[in-house]
């Protein structure tokens, strides 16, 4: 009996970024350029590379840090309209008497 489910997207993405790669180096290897040439296009494509990288940490540091701040004024708002509606008795921790 066939298998259905296939790769899914998380599979195809993967073998067409190893595929992506394994082609590129293949071109490397076979392209008419000398040795000194095909290192300084690495390197420079490397750094490019290391650089982007380090943008996209950087943006994602300030995404996660937006979020972290929006999180923190949310709960303060829900906080203080908890002890708004629960009044000053509960608001420093300790029970209303029955």
């Amino acid at each position: 009996m066939a298998n259905n489910e296939g790769i899914g997207a998380g599979g195809l993405l993967v073998a067409f970024v190893a595929g992506a790669v394994t082609g590129a180096a293949i071109a490397l290897l076979f392209a008419p350029a000398a040795g000194d040439e095909t290192r300084e296009y690495l390197g420079q494509r490397a750094r490019e590379g290391r650089d982007r990288a380090s943008e996209a940490v950087r943006k994602g540091r300030e995404v996660v840090d937006r979020q972290r701040e929006h999180l923190s004024t949310a709960f303060e708002r829900a906080r203080e309209q908890y002890q708004q509606k629960t009044g000053p008795a509960t608001a420093g921790g300790e029970e209303p008497e029955a």
